[in-house]
């Protein structure tokens, strides 16, 4: 009898076990999760394995993060996607870390019939049906953009604050010189400078100084900033680099790239700044367009500012040699000389990544290098 009770009760633990696993277990094989951001709410649209789209769900940010933790329960592998821009890649590292496959993707206009009926419920089925399609194996449904580390998006973050920091003191400047514009005085954005200030002390009205006084004081204000981070930003770069290319415009370009090693080839990295020409083809036609401009807008203005300066501190550089005749004779035309700042600046940037992951040595490149720390930029 004994053995007979520990039999049956041995049976019923093994039967308790077996339910609790299978109670455990995921019901479905994938979840896809299509979300519009914002600020104070997420539209998402599901999809369960190959079912249709479910309606839209409206969350919070908070409710959201709890409703994806009860989705990894439910399914094998949860993966989500949501549209570049103002939120950064937060989401995506709080999605990360619950375990679920985020994508970020560069965003695009999803009114792909020109109905002009859009909103976010539709903006979220569509990324909901992209992602399907794109995890069951078409890598063309979603463009996919990088995703930094927490590090690298910092370190790119300085010289974007520099960037902001400067743009605001020209606005400021560009400000009081209408004023004094207003009055028939004419000067340039550096009127708030010492020599120009003490000229304006002697010959405008005292009220034009009192009101330009409020100008200065937030310039002279944004400059001392300014010296302090661009001093920040120029310590951490390498003392070698190449002659023309100061230490700021150096760090501006790394970090911008982020990673290097992250492009495969010259095509996609000419792409990533925008630098490639455009196409239209329809069969026997075919017409080369203009760069593209689809990339970062930040690389390449830096760029192209440092072709400009490439042609003068390498000029035994073979880019500079092949491009020299047209870029300093004054008889070429404007277009065609553009043209040639624009192929510099996209060769310029390729020598750059294959030095950078060392495809390519300084002596094949056939640079002239400096060791100074604060080479003109």
């Amino acid at each position: 009898m004994k053995t007979q009770s520990l039999k049956s009760n041995t049976h019923t633990k093994r039967n308790s076990i077996t339910e609790l696993v299978v109670a455990q277990a995921p019901r479905y094989e994938a979840i896809k999760l299509g979300i519009d951001w914002h600020a104070r709410q997420y539209r998402v649209v599901r999809i369960i394995d190959g079912s249709a789209p479910e309606p839209a769900q409206r969350f919070s940010p908070i409710e959201f993060l709890l409703w994806a933790t009860k989705q990894k329960r439910l399914a094998a592998k949860v993966y989500s996607c949501y549209e570049s821009g103002a939120g950064g890649f937060a989401l995506h590292r709080e999605l990360t870390d619950l375990g679920v496959i985020n994508y970020v993707v560069a965003a695009r206009k999803l009114d792909r019939e020109h109905r002009h009926v859009q909103n976010d419920a539709l903006d979220a089925r569509e990324l909901a049906m992209d992602l399907d399609r794109y995890v069951r194996g078409n890598g063309r449904a979603l463009r996919t953009v990088y995703i930094p580390s927490a590090e690298q998006e910092q370190r790119r973050h300085q010289v974007r604050q520099r960037e902001q920091l400067r743009r605001h003191r020209l606005s400021l400047a560009a400000q009081g010189r209408s004023l004094l514009q207003s009055q028939g005085r004419s000067f340039n954005n550096s009127w708030w400078r010492k020599k120009n200030w003490e000229l304006l002390g002697k010959i405008v009205p005292p009220w034009v100084i009192e009101r330009l006084e409020i100008y200065r004081r937030l310039i002279l204000a944004l400059e001392e900033e300014l010296k302090s981070l661009t001093q920040t930003i120029e310590q951490c770069a390498s003392p070698q680099r190449p002659k023309g290319m100061g230490a700021l415009t150096l760090e501006q370009i790394e970090r911008e790239v982020c990673d290097w090693k992250r492009f495969k080839n010259r095509k996609s990295l000419g792409s990533y700044a925008g630098l490639t020409g455009g196409v239209s083809a329809s069969g026997d036609y075919h017409c080369d367009l203009s760069i593209t401009k689809a990339g970062n807008v930040r690389l390449r203005t830096a760029l192209i500012e440092l072709a400009w300066r490439w042609v003068f501190h390498q000029p035994e550089s073979k880019l500079v040699k092949r491009w020299r005749k047209v870029l300093l004779d004054r008889r070429t035309h404007k277009r065609a000389r553009k043209r040639a700042i624009i192929a510099l600046s996209r060769a310029l940037l390729v020598e750059l990544w294959r030095w950078k992951t060392g495809r390519r040595k300084l002596e094949d490149l056939g640079w002239v290098m400096t060791a100074e720390p604060n080479a003109n930029n």
